[in-house]
């Protein structure tokens, strides 16, 4: 989840309970579907897994996923689907009408990072593309190759068990979730116009959580991102000479330090928000005093009224610092985000109160009073779209693995580190049995 998720966070642990409280929704009996469920992935796991290490293998960037989406796409259509390609760029869009009933929206992101894989496992990524110019290795260091695999489980479970539900579900594997891009490029693709309009919603996304977790945060669960290029125009020279120039290295210095007072000194103290410069770009040579110097800003919040301060004192610290360096105005250029993402709090609750049964100790729940995480996720692009939804976080570490990191005082390995490495089996499977259970269940946002 973008500079995402650190999804074991400290507050949805502190918050969270194994069981609802009293108002919860009387939950359905969904043991026997479980029963079900279950024999459907076991005779089904070993293609699951197969899929998951093929992609771990061979991983894309976002609008990259040419081959991903293409594997996905027969795999979808061997379930029984109908499946279209290239929605929004390389999305895949599947359908599957089963009667009268909602139609849902299921969502799998697809793409992976440009980064360098130290994992060791054995179907550890090599694979390298190009990213913004520069050729870089890639890994799905944030587990989408185990979301691809979840979905076609997904897809498989729900026409095995036509029989349990009624409707109409609309699978999508989406492009580029980590440049918060791909939901949106979508959209604009006429999702909802050219494929049946969902009623409803539901992701996953595999965490360091332990295996056999089901996380559901009610209301805001994530943090709206916002990210900048930042290009500060100078006069090149001499570096003997600097009186002759205008050097845009120190007034990008002096912006990376003012604009963290923005955060410190007029953001609420008790309010989220978070400024990180991720990038700065300037000169080739020690002796030359070059003509431009760019800064990456990524802006996280969690109410409008700290995303738009966030925003506006980014740019008016970035103005500053160059009329301090009697510079130029600098290029502020957005290179995209998306809003909070918001968790329908009648779903939240009636799958919490339906899945605990499953689930037991492993089901965790925080309300919407609870701190969301401050990654980001642009699954929000469809919430914000008319799409109520649930995002379910899902563990993924084995606790004896997590044990043995805790003995040796190591922190596990989070979504987006080069070691992060979940088990795949449990979370593909819980993942599917969240999302189908969930759809079995009854599970639905409430009347209009």
């Amino acid at each position: 989840m973008a500079a995402k998720h650190a999804f074991l966070t400290a507050a949805l642990l502190a918050l969270s309970s194994p069981a609802l409280a009293a108002e919860a929704v009387p939950a359905p009996d969904l043991s026997a579907a479980n029963a079900r469920l279950a024999a459907i992935l076991d005779k089904s796991y070993p293609t699951l897994e197969a899929l998951y290490k093929d992609l771990h293998l061979h991983p894309e960037l976002g609008m990259q996923e040419v081959r991903t989406a293409g594997i996905l796409a027969q795999h979808l259509r061997k379930a029984g689907f109908t499946v279209t390609e290239k929605v929004g760029g390389t999305g895949v869009v599947a359908v599957l009408k089963n009667g009268a009933g909602p139609t849902i929206l299921v969502r799998a992101d697809m793409d992976a990072l440009p980064m360098e894989e130290k994992t060791g496992l054995a179907w550890s990524s090599k694979a390298r593309a190009i990213y913004e110019g520069k050729d870089v290795p890639v890994m799905h260091a944030c587990g989408h190759d185990t979301h691809v695999a979840y979905l076609v489980g997904v897809a498989q479970a729900l026409a095995a068990m036509r029989d349990s539900w009624s409707g109409t579900v609309v699978l999508i594997g989406q492009p580029a979730e980590e440049p918060l891009k791909g939901a949106r490029a979508m959209l604009d693709d006429g999702l909802l116009t050219r494929f049946p309009k969902p009623d409803f919603g539901f992701a996953a996304h595999v965490t360091n959580l332990p295996a056999g977790t089901v996380a559901i945060k009610a209301g805001a669960s994530s943090s709206a991102s916002d990210s900048y290029a930042i290009t500060f125009h100078g006069r090149g020279g001499h570096g003997s000479m600097p009186a002759a120039t205008i050097d845009p290295i120190p007034i990008a210095a002096r912006f990376v330090t003012d604009a963290q007072t923005v955060v410190s000194r007029e953001k609420d103290p008790a309010a989220f928000g978070v400024l990180t410069i991720g990038a700065i770009n300037a000169g080739s040579a020690p002796n030359i005093i070059p003509d431009r110097a760019e800064v990456k800003v990524n802006l996280r919040s969690q109410s409008p009224a700290v995303r738009e301060l966030l925003r506006s004192g980014t740019a008016r610290s970035a103005k500053a610092a160059a009329a301090m360096g009697n510079a130029p105005e600098p290029t502020i250029t957005y290179l995209g985000g998306t809003g909070v993402l918001m968790n329908d709090e009648t779903m939240a609750t009636a799958a919490a109160a339906a899945l605990a049964p499953i689930f037991g100790k492993g089901l965790l729940f925080a309300p919407a009073s609870g701190q969301a995480m401050s990654g980001s996720e642009d699954f929000s692009e469809f919430v914000d779209a008319g799409v109520p939804s649930l995002f379910f976080g899902i563990g993924g570490y084995d606790p004896a693995t997590l044990a043995a990191l805790k003995a040796r005082g190591e922190p596990a390995p989070t979504n987006h580190s080069p070691f992060f490495a979940p088990s795949a089996e449990p979370a593909i499977r819980n993942a599917v049995a969240a999302i189908v259970l969930s759809i079995v269940g009854g599970v639905h946002p409430a009347p209009k």
